[in-house]
């Protein structure tokens, strides 16, 4: 059960980065945040990205920096007007992850940061089908999420967050094995790489 915290953060950007960049100490600040999941990948400079559910676009910032050709999708009209203003450089569209409007096989990567924990479970495995579909074959789905900590020193820090801000889909998350609903997606994933006491998971999924 969030707080009306979580309605604020959305609703005024200048928290909303706010609580990011606290949040985000953990693991050494924000922008290395914002790219473990792109940690590795060896993608051509001319390669179609696509960040999905890109909000205010904090990670599609990163991705431009990368690639030529990135998109964000956000069913925020709100997000999607952020984001153009602070990413000009990405193009834009404003759908549902779970109904992206794009053909099979468009996109080289893939790319989502905390945002698949906002899901409920019917919703979240739709979602996975759909960047499988939209993927070209051999493309990669990387993500960092939630995860329930290795270390229990976090778990006070975690609980209170999701408390805070989140709400029982995020438990759900850290209750769930995203793994096994990549794999039943039609994906190839190892094991996770876990950051911050084992409360971030970082996944690098291939079609």
């Amino acid at each position: 059960m969030a707080t009306i915290l979580r309605d604020w953060s959305y609703r005024y950007q200048w928290l909303y980065d706010a609580i990011a960049r606290t949040a985000s100490f953990a693991v050494g600040g924000e922008s290395r945040f914002r790219q473990l999941p792109l940690r590795g990948l060896t993608l051509d400079q001319d390669s179609t990205v696509l960040d999905l559910c890109c909000g205010s676009g904090q990670s599609t910032r990163y991705l431009v920096a990368i690639f030529e050709n990135a998109i964000g999708l956000d069913a925020g009209p709100r997000a999607i007007q952020r984001a153009k203003e602070n990413v000009p450089e990405a193009s834009y569209i404003q759908a549902f992850a779970e109904d992206m409007p794009f053909p099979d096989n468009q996109f080289d990567l893939v790319h989502t940061c905390a945002a698949l924990h906002e899901m409920q479970p019917e919703q979240l495995r739709q979602i996975l089908r759909e960047v499988f579909r939209v993927l070209k074959p051999g493309g990669i789905f990387t993500l960092v999420d939630f995860h329930a900590p290795t270390n229990p020193l976090f778990w006070p820090g975690l609980a209170l967050f999701l408390w805070l801000f989140e709400t029982e889909t995020a438990w759900q998350l850290v209750r769930g094995d995203l793994g096994a609903l990549l794999r039943e997606a039609g994906f190839e994933v190892g094991e996770p790489t876990l950051h911050a006491g084992g409360s971030l998971q970082v996944i690098q999924a291939r079609k």
